[in-house]
């Protein structure tokens, strides 16, 4: 992953030398165990652990002629253990005894960066959930006024859909904690199952209850689809925030720095560019999620055709995310909300989102509801007609109130009563309680 869209934590779980460094705590501790089972004798065990090291340079020198990472890796070690001490580094193992164990154990170390991001985030939003708990908006299905939310209530379902986020990190976490030191083919000829139980317990995972030469990669995949549908849901969010930043809209507008600028050939332009962003690099997710998929069907006990694909996907998605979540609590920090704007745009359809009110108030005094439909339905469309005439005296209330048939149902003020925004916002403290806020 290039460092524009990385950070300092995510990156180093990823780098060539931890995993190294973890390489080489897998086998140590698989001597541990071999120590405790009277295989390898304590003297020798001592000055593997005194002597075991690498070099990183030296591994890619061995690799230009051996062509595999993990020997490289095995002989540069060997080579400062010397012999005879070093005839016991990698005893009974398979490269992907090493690979993959060290693998969970990057995998849940990302997992535990991703989850305190989530974390973090959800209390960014929280506040500003509260901030704008009563902030009346309009609410839109297929991008046409509807009736109205709060901008709090927006904020609160990003909050509730964000622990769904946190949740589904944490299955995924648990999913991929697994190693396994099993062997060629996954039968422990070579080793005993209390060796992996050892290391595992040690790395803090679970030995796989049985494997092929590899861990099972629909484990991988669930972990990358977790991941790319986290990040589906920062795109949602980021595609809202733009929506709302539109100039005809403009109640949401992302925070723009004294000295930015937005175009290099239109001075005027503040771009909502972080949403954009979010927006792209969550397709990179679900292009990875794919990929991953793609990996779960390897020949008979393995092939190594996962591992290519593998090198790239877990350091880019796993770094992707972490960059995408902390940008996104960045965003949601710092956006601006436009209250009056929010206002201005719930009156451009003239009351007509009181229609269901009104609809429901005529079927509780005894109509139809198809008469009721057509009564109500009648009177918005000639409201419209004259908010396109752009006549000012436009109003949907008045409307219903000048038309006869709708009039004689309601007691004087009542439909005014009714058709407030008071009357929409009753529940919304219930909701907030309902997502924990």
């Amino acid at each position: 992953m290039i460092q524009r869209y990385s950070r300092p934590a995510m990156r180093e779980i990823w780098t060539e030398q931890r995993k190294l460094e973890i390489w080489l705590q897998v086998e140590l501790l698989a001597l541990e165990a071999l120590v405790q089972e009277g295989i390898v004798p304590e003297k020798d065990f001592q000055i593997i652990r005194q002597r075991a090291g690498f070099d990183i340079e030296r591994c890619k020198e061995l690799e230009k002629t051996l062509n595999h990472d993990v020997i490289a890796f095995t002989t540069c070690v060997a080579e400062r253990i010397a012999h005879p001490a070093s005839r016991w580094f990698h005893f009974g193992l398979t490269s992907s005894d090493i690979l993959d164990t060290a693998l969970a154990v990057q995998m849940t170390q990302a997992a535990d960066l991703l989850l305190e991001d989530v974390r973090q985030l959800r209390e960014v939003i929280a506040r500003r959930a509260r901030e704008h708990q009563f902030t009346p908006c309009i609410g839109r299905s297929h991008g046409i006024h509807a009736e109205p939310v709060t901008f709090g209530l927006k904020m609160a379902l990003m909050y509730d859909e964000f622990g769904r986020a946190e949740r589904r990190i944490a299955a995924a976490r648990e999913a991929v904690a697994v190693g396994k030191l099993s062997g060629a083919v996954g039968t422990s000829a070579h080793l005993h199952p209390r060796i992996e139980a050892y290391v595992c317990k040690k790395l803090g995972l679970r030995p796989a209850p049985l494997a092929t030469q590899v861990v099972q990669r629909d484990l991988h995949a669930e972990f990358l689809q977790a991941l790319a549908l986290v990040g589906a849901s920062i795109e949602r969010w980021a595609t809202e925030f733009r929506h709302l930043q539109r100039t005809e809209v403009l109640e949401v507008e992302e925070y723009f720095a004294k000295g930015q600028k937005g175009s290099s050939a239109m001075p005027h332009k503040r771009n909502p560019i972080t949403g954009e962003r979010l927006t792209g690099l969550a397709r990179v997710l679900r292009g990875n999620a794919m990929a991953a998929l793609e990996n779960v069907a390897l020949w008979h006990e393995r092939d190594i055709s996962h591992s290519s694909v593998e090198r790239i996907i877990f350091p880019d998605s796993c770094t992707l995310l972490d960059y995408m979540l902390a940008t996104l609590t960045k965003l949601v920090d710092g956006l601006i909300v436009y209250p009056e704007n929010m206002k201005r745009n719930l009156a451009l359809s003239l009351g007509m989102w009181h229609s269901q009110t009104v609809l429901l108030a005529l079927i509780r005094k005894g109509l139809t509801r198809e008469a009721a439909y057509e009564l109500v339905q009648r009177n918005a469309m000639l409201t419209w007609q004259a908010k396109n005439a752009r006549d000012p005296q436009a109003d949907f209330l008045k409307q219903l109130q000048a038309d006869p048939e709708v009039a004689k149902h309601f007691e004087p003020g009542e439909l005014e009563k009714i058709c407030s925004l008071d009357f929409h916002f009753r529940q919304v403290k219930t909701r907030f309680k309902k997502v924990g806020l």
